[in-house]
């Protein structure tokens, strides 16, 4: 009985030991597959990476039928709500995937040199602080909210970002964002002019406002997606204001003007294109969020940028996109 006992164990720690090695090999594997796809995806160019996002997404498609149906959900929400013509259909259906690509391009590429510059999203970020100069020519002191919209990618936004903070010679430059982190390595290490003041894993996020507002009196200058969707925090209530977009009531984040209007903030939102391999962007006119139709205003953009830019948005295809709100 003894001996069948300790055969019993014995196989049991053979099998475990079995186990241990699959699955050490398969990681292995993993890490073999993502290192040689990351090589390959830095020798790629711009232009190729926007065309190989519609060549994976077709074939993702075929195998995975969440990637299909966001996809064909992307596509016929903007067909809906912004008369989106066929010929900019695939474009739309794989604009998650361009997303990936990208922002894992980025990183990469920031990872094996530390040094790395993209001369578009240089050109950009000096765009935005001409017109921020520009400002403060004219309303010295007035703290500005940069807003970019959710279009492209979420690291190339974030670059911008971080040219504008060298340009405006800011050490440290506090973005609001629900992006969570480290997703392809150490954000902080790569990127460690930026201060990220809300991340999923945040455990104050009840003190986002006051962060917030005191960031922009240090600095002048502070960052927030001014048009983040109500179901982007569905798993915390989002304060909203109502609205009306595309001739429909529609909500979007009150949190901008709840901080801005008290502090006499002007809202400078702008959205990133990308279109043959080039960054490009579309960069608005400033937005008083004091002003009693503030909140219209930036609805109108934000539907205006819709209408331009569809494919490229990152939040596109959900049912409710604007028109749900939580309870708060």
């Amino acid at each position: 009985m003894r001996s069948g006992d300790g055969l019993l164990r014995a196989g049991r720690r053979a099998s475990a030991a079995i186990g241990t090695t699959i699955s050490s090999i398969a990681k292995c594997f993993r890490l073999a597959v993502q290192w040689l796809a990351g090589r390959s995806l830095l020798r790629l160019s711009l232009a190729s990476i926007g065309r190989c996002a519609v060549l994976v997404w077709c074939v993702q498609s075929v195998v995975n039928v969440r990637v299909r149906a966001l996809g064909v959900a992307r596509y016929e929400m903007g067909r809906d709500l912004v008369g989106l013509d066929a010929a900019s259909r695939l474009r739309t259906m794989s604009g998650c995937v361009l997303e990936g690509l990208l922002d894992r391009r980025l990183h990469l590429g920031r990872q094996a040199n530390r040094d790395e510059r993209w001369p578009d999203l240089q050109r950009i970020a000096g765009r935005l602080a001409a017109r921020i100069a520009e400002l403060r020519r004219e309303n010295a002191g007035r703290p500005v909210i940069v807003a970019p919209f959710h279009y492209v990618s979420q690291y190339a936004n974030i670059y911008v970002v971080d040219e504008l903070r060298v340009r405006l010679g800011i050490e440290r430059l506090s973005v609001v964002s629900g992006v969570p982190r480290d997703q392809y390595g150490d954000d902080a290490a790569l990127i460690p002019g930026i201060q990220v003041l809300y991340t999923y894993g945040d455990d104050n996020r009840g003190g986002l406002g006051m962060r917030f507002a005191r960031a922009l009196r240090r600095d002048g200058v502070a960052v927030l997606f001014a048009d983040a969707p109500p179901f982007a925090l569905h798993r915390y209530p989002m304060e909203t204001v109502g609205v009306s977009m595309f001739d429909r009531p529609a909500r979007i984040h009150r949190g901008v003007f709840r901080i801005g209007a008290p502090m006499d903030c002007a809202l400078l939102p702008f959205y990133l294109t990308f279109e043959h391999g080039r960054f490009g962007a579309r960069i608005f006119e400033f937005v008083d969020l004091a002003s009693g139709d503030a909140p219209q205003r930036v609805a109108d953009l934000i539907a205006l940028a819709l209408t331009e830019n569809y494919p490229a948005s990152l939040v596109a295809g959900h049912p409710s996109m604007y028109a749900f709100s939580p309870a708060k």
